[in-house]
């Protein structure tokens, strides 16, 4: 695949770092990656991916942008208040860089649609705000053998890891098992620093753009935590759980499940 001399000057900045080149370039624009959450998380993830020039980039969401998002979702703005947030951000996307492919999956992620809604891509990022969809997510792409980023903000605080499948740990073999519903607060209850999204946001596409070209060194096997009021980033190393239920030794969980939501987390229509 040859560049044409946009591309050239739009990814130039990619192409002349030798641990990078016209072959990471070319295998971005060749991938796909899936953003669950097109939220705080997910816009941030979204926009730098769409920068690097990521081929095709799915947002799955089937939330509508509200007024109290804006404090942190980038990717949407107060003209697009009401509007599908798939929607809002394919709009944004396009006008970033109209060479990438957007697919809107509006409507929840459930265990009985996302093996299917994951299959088509090479990279899943978790924006999702509750415990139940981050389940669910981990326990899909664990199943179907699929790279993804999990990401987790609240106050002031922010977490991050990467799965690889059969390299390291994955959700589960840090957390376990969703909390029981109302026992953690959600970001509606306990607020969060807008930037948070965009720390952590941001640092999930770079995982995504590490694993889609093979550079550098993802982060598998341990857990970044970040405490913006200190400035201060721990990185806690994360063993792989034998005992894992989805990807320890005796498997119990063959197929992804449904989890109850807390009363907060529920959406109106």
């Amino acid at each position: 695949m040859a560049f044409t001399d946009q591309q050239l000057e739009r990814y130039s900045r990619h192409i002349i770092l030798k641990e990078f080149g016209t072959k990471g370039q070319k295998k971005l624009m060749a991938a796909k990656a899936l953003i669950v959450g097109a939220g705080g998380l997910g816009s941030p993830a979204a926009m730098y991916l769409a920068a690097a020039g990521v081929g095709t980039i799915g947002l799955a969401d089937g939330d509508v942008v509200d007024l109290s998002n804006l404090q942190r979702q980038i990717l949407h703005s107060t003209a697009d208040v009401g509007k599908a947030k798939v929607e809002s951000g394919a709009e944004t996307i396009a006008a970033l860089n109209p060479e990438v492919n957007v697919n809107l999956h509006r409507g929840p992620v459930k265990a009985d649609n996302v093996l299917d809604l994951i299959a088509g891509y090479d990279f899943v990022l978790d924006g999702t705000d509750n415990f139940p969809a981050k389940f669910l997510i981990n326990d899909a792409c664990v199943l179907s053998q699929k790279p993804f980023s999990h990401a987790g903000i609240i106050r002031f605080q922010g977490q991050l890891t990467t799965y690889l499948p059969g390299q390291g740990p994955c959700y589960r073999c840090i957390f376990l098992k969703p909390p029981p519903p109302e026992a953690v607060p959600t970001c509606r209850q306990a607020g969060v620093i807008g930037a948070m999204a965009g720390v952590i946001g941001c640092l999930q596409a770079l995982e995504a753009i590490k694993c889609l070209t093979g550079m550098g060194q993802p982060l598998t096997g341990a857990l970044l935590v970040f405490d913006a009021l200190t400035m201060d980033f721990r990185k806690i190393k994360v063993p792989s759980r034998p005992s894992c239920p989805v990807c320890g030794q005796n498997p119990t969980i063959t197929e992804p499940q449904d989890y109850e939501l807390a009363a907060c987390d529920l959406k109106a229509p």
